[in-house]
């Protein structure tokens, strides 16, 4: 039996026993199931969410549904029945957006937990459960949040979602690479990856999305709390930088702007364009406040940046470079774009926050690929913040600047954990006059593979502000977010091929309020 068709009898199985309103199962028998993908919600405010959906009648063949504009009536509860409803309408599923629905619901409590369900007919969406932030005065006692990234269809199963839907948190943080451009359109996980079938198209995309959202582990995560997303490189193509991929293809924004519109028609997003239409500049940096306990800048690291620094001739991409290369002290060269710094200095600024976490796609921390003995020493990844070191001192620059109060960065990409210090100077020791200025935590993959973990151990002999490193496994991190301290815990599965994977608890780390630096629990 496929995913979402369990999915779907799971849920009419609740509705039976009265946890639903009757009606998610009275529907003529071989009737399509149009909630295929599940429904979703995400970008919380004190009196605001967004709740997402897609009416999608067959996952890998969109197609099957009609092209026309359907009615979808949604609701807002305070109890998972629905017999206490607090706001409801109909939006427009569009065939230009490939069906999927945006609701931004507005006049809601703050901190306040509700359920949501979307209509169509007498077909019934799973009710998902989601929140709206605290009031802006307020000092939450805790916040609790699950951090994910990478989730390559072809290595594994979802497993790590179901564990994540399990712990119940308050708001879910992915940090990119929500699909890889490639691998067989299957409603299986496979047991090897096949690269083939790679998306270029809008139509490509939107069934990639599809195919991604079809799992049932993902599904139930979006369906356990709001989430707050950005994109990598992989919702495009390997590695891109701006408007240049690996291929140097001269119609590689027409490309991407495919690429980040299907994004927008499959995430729980308030849509920001430059122009009506122009999907290829659609903004996606924001920020969020939960009370006065945190506030969230969530960056965009892919749209603004300069080209890789040194790259090989003859095509784009990443590559490794040494201190040779004369573009890494180019102070014109930007990772975020200017305007996009100048915004995240401003919320720095502004921010009342105890805790400022910096949700962005790629590790911040140096990290030598060689031993540095001396100025000039050691080799390094150029698609990371090592490839843009006058970018990142402009950001510490910034941060100083501000006094924000204890910034934490939130990075993915790498497929490995990491707890490192963040300090001006990579190449000196911790001091008086070299001060970590910041705490950042990497977290691991969901399935997408990593280096082998001897390898990693190297890496932290040679990079000693990283106090912790492991790439064997694949995971998420859980944070408890509190006024005295936050408490980061990487969590590893026993074995991502498996949907039913169990899970350990690798490490865990404890800053505390007003003293920058991970200290292992």
């Amino acid at each position: 039996m496929d995913a979402p068709r369990r999915l779907f009898l799971q849920h009419a199985a609740l509705a039976a026993g009265g946890f639903v309103l009757p009606g998610a199962h009275a529907r003529p028998p071989g009737t399509a199931y149009p909630f295929s993908l599940g429904v979703a919600s995400g970008s919380p405010l004190p009196d605001s969410v967004v709740l997402w959906t897609r009416i999608l009648n067959d996952p890998l063949n969109a197609a099957a549904t009609p092209a026309v504009a359907f009615a979808v009536r949604w609701e807002v509860a305070h109890d998972q029945a629905f017999t206490r409803i607090v706001a409801k309408g109909t939006a427009s599923a569009l065939p230009a957006l490939a069906h999927s629905v945006h609701v931004d619901v507005r006049g809601l409590e703050p901190a306040r937990w509700y359920w949501y369900r979307f209509m169509l007919g007498d077909a019934v969406s799973p009710a998902g459960r989601t929140r709206t932030a605290p009031k802006p005065d307020s000092m939450p006692a805790a916040l609790k949040l699950a951090v994910a990234s990478c989730q390559h269809w072809e290595f594994g199963s979802y497993a790590a979602h179901r564990h994540i839907a399990a712990a119940a948190p308050d708001l879910v943080a992915f940090l990119g690479d929500y699909i890889y451009e490639w691998g067989p359109y299957q409603l299986a996980h496979p047991a090897s990856a096949v690269r083939r079938a790679e998306s270029f198209s809008l139509a490509e995309y939107r069934a990639r999305y599809a195919q991604y959202k079809s799992d049932a582990d993902l599904q139930g995560a979006h369906l356990a709390a709001p989430w707050i997303v950005t994109w990598d490189d992989h919702e495009v193509g390997n590695d891109y930088a701006g408007d240049r991929d690996e291929r140097l293809d001269a119609g590689f924004a027409l490309r991407r702007a495919a690429a980040y519109q299907a994004f927008y028609e499959h995430m729980p997003l308030r849509l920001v364009l430059a122009r009506p239409g122009d999907y290829g500049g659609m903004r996606m940096y924001q920020r969020y406040d939960w009370g006065r306990l945190a506030r969230f800048h969530v960056l965009d690291d892919r749209q603004y940046r300069a080209t890789h620094a040194c790259g090989p001739a003859g095509r784009g991409g990443s590559s490794s470079v040494t201190r040779a290369c004369a573009a890494l002290r180019d102070p014109a060269r930007t990772m975020l774009g200017r305007e996009q710094e100048a915004w995240l200095a401003e919320g720095f600024q502004t921010s009342k926050a105890r805790w400022n976490l910096i949700a962005q796609q790629t590790p911040m921390a140096q990290s030598s690929q060689l031993p540095i003995a001396k100025p000039g020493d050691g080799r390094f990844w150029n698609d990371g913040w090592d490839g843009y070191p006058m970018a990142r001192q402009r950001l510490f620059d910034a941060l100083g600047k501000s006094g924000a109060a204890n910034p934490l960065v939130l990075a993915g990409d790498v497929h490995t954990f990491y707890a490192s210090d963040l300090q001006k100077d990579f190449n000196r020791p911790a001091s008086k006059g070299n001060p970590v200025i910041a705490t950042e935590f990497c977290g691991t993959s969901v399935t997408s593979s990593s280096r082998p973990q001897a390898r990693t151990l190297q890496y932290l002999e040679m990079n000693r502000h990283t106090k912790y490193g492991r790439s064997d496994k694949r995971g998420f991190m859980l944070m408890d977010v509190t006024p005295e301290k936050t408490t980061t815990v990487f969590v590893g599965l026993d074995d991502v091929r498996n949907a039913q994977s169990g899970k350990a608890t690798l490490a865990t780390f404890e800053v505390a309020n007003g003293k920058a630096g991970a200290r292992q629990v």
